[in-house]
């Protein structure tokens, strides 16, 4: 039976190769693709085509699986020389041991091809020979360097810093690298960088400031081939899962929206305050449907009727930085704007200039008068001021989005290295997800 079944599996294979190469000039994402499979199987024992409830006869694009942090196929078509199956397609599709599983032993314990374990700066990855296949960077520590100083008769004695441990010793070279003064992320990237926009009566800061950060990665990750400002609306509307809209929300499932669903412009989904929006306008109406490989097409028009262009824009899972403000100022000045989450107090509604810091004004007030809640907002770079006696005041400037009349042009400087206001405890970068097709397809949309 299994003879049978495998010699089916050939010919639809062969058949569907061979169709493939008469519109070569045609030929998908999903055909592009790079192997899903390229460094080993990974979760190879997972239930996928089994769970999804059976596999697909040919080529079915709709026959996926969530994958990890992608997506497999259950279709016929993905067994060929570029493979994008479900782990358990070749047993539970085909009857037979799926390809390149071998195991490999570290400290008593059994991996499979594809798992990986850090060795200092090193990751190590399980081959499918059973052999470990481990980088081979020179590490910031070592543990050899460390016991020949500690020989020998050198004047000094050296130790292993937690810090330092699992770095390479290029990357702690190059987090030496000298900072400016002052940086700000409009003049180095002049045109990519979005103005801040106004959120009127409505508590999303966490929609406004996760769309203005992933538009200016985006812009500079393209270099300028795409300048998206992407719609806060879209969010509000649309991530509805534990958000409030309006009423306040999350950052993190504001992420994972603009990285699982993603969203279009402001000019195809404009920001309408929620005391001009009609009932019917609050609800979403943006939709969008799977084209494989995790990416995204719009299933619906704009919302504003004038704009035809409903391209949905993704970013990659954001990451985390540590509140060490040479960490955060490296980040900016080499990759872009960055966001983070302050407590906002009563007095910085009536900021205008200068540098902020929390006053005291009101702490002889009844508490009522001594407010504090959460916001969101865009750091894009930092300064310096001198005093009159020969000191400085750091500042990091941030965009809001209370609009322009607001504070330095919708801008504002606010006290850095001492965690003013919680500005520096929590700090988001994150990637756009854009490829050469992505960044083709629009420049050949401006010449339509």
């Amino acid at each position: 039976m299994k003879l049978i079944l495998l010699s089916v599996v050939g010919l639809l294979l062969v058949v569907g190769e061979g169709t493939a190469d008469r519109i070569l000039s045609r030929r998908t994402k999903r055909e592009l693709a790079s192997p899903l499979h390229v460094g080993g199987i990974r979760d190879p024992f997972g239930s996928y085509c089994q769970r999804r409830g059976g596999c697909c006869p040919g080529r079915d694009d709709l026959c996926t699986v969530p994958y990890l942090d992608t997506i497999c196929y259950c279709d016929l078509f993905c067994n060929r020389t570029v493979s994008d199956c479900c782990p358990d397609f070749w047993g539970h599709c085909l009857g037979v041991q799926p390809p390149f599983i071998g195991t490999c032993e570290r400290n008593g314990n059994r991996f499979f091809t594809g798992q990986t374990y850090k060795e200092n700066c090193n990751l190590c990855t399980c081959g499918t020979t059973g052999r470990w296949e481990c980088e081979q960077h020179a590490c910031l520590i070592e543990s050899d360097m460390i016991r020949a100083v500690n020989r020998g008769n050198y004047g000094w004695k050296a130790a292993n810093y937690s810090q330092f441990y699992g770095m390479t010793l290029d990357e702690g070279i190059r987090n030496q690298t000298t900072l400016p003064l002052y940086f700000n992320s409009v003049e180095k990237w002049p045109g990519k960088i979005h103005e801040p926009l106004d959120q009127g009566n409505c508590a999303a800061s966490w929609a406004f400031s996760t769309a203005a950060v992933a538009s200016d990665r985006i812009s500079i990750q393209s270099m300028g081939h795409m300048t998206p400002q992407l719609s806060p609306q879209n969010l509000i509307s649309c991530d509805t899962r534990n958000q409030g809209g309006c009423a306040g929300g999350r950052v993190d499932g504001a992420w994972w929206y603009l990285r699982r669903r993603g969203v279009v412009t402001e000019d195809c989904y404009p920001y309408r305050p929620p005391q001009q929006t009609p009932a019917e306008v609050g609800r979403c109406m943006m939709q969008s449907r799977s084209i494989g490989r995790g990416k995204r097409q719009a299933t619906q028009r704009c919302p504003n009727t004038h704009n035809y262009h409903n391209d949905i824009y993704q970013s990659t899972p954001p990451y985390r930085l540590s509140s060490n403000e040479k960490e955060i100022m490296k980040e900016i000045m080499d990759n872009g704007p960055v966001q983070a989450i302050m407590e906002v107090h009563e007095d910085f509604f009536v900021y205008k200039s200068g540098i902020y810091k929390h006053t005291d004004v009101s702490f002889t007030k009844l508490p009522q008068y001594r407010k504090h809640g959460t916001h969101s907002v865009r750091i894009i770079g930092w300064g310096e001021e001198r005093n009159f006696d020969g000191t400085s005041k750091k500042y990091w400037i941030a965009a809001n989005s209370w609009g322009k009349n607001w504070g330095e042009d919708g801008y504002f400087r606010i006290a850095r290295g001492d965690n003013e206001c919680e500005i520096e405890a929590f700090v988001i970068g994150v990637w756009g997800r854009i490829t050469m097709e992505d960044i083709y397809h629009i420049r050949h949309l401006r010449y339509l």
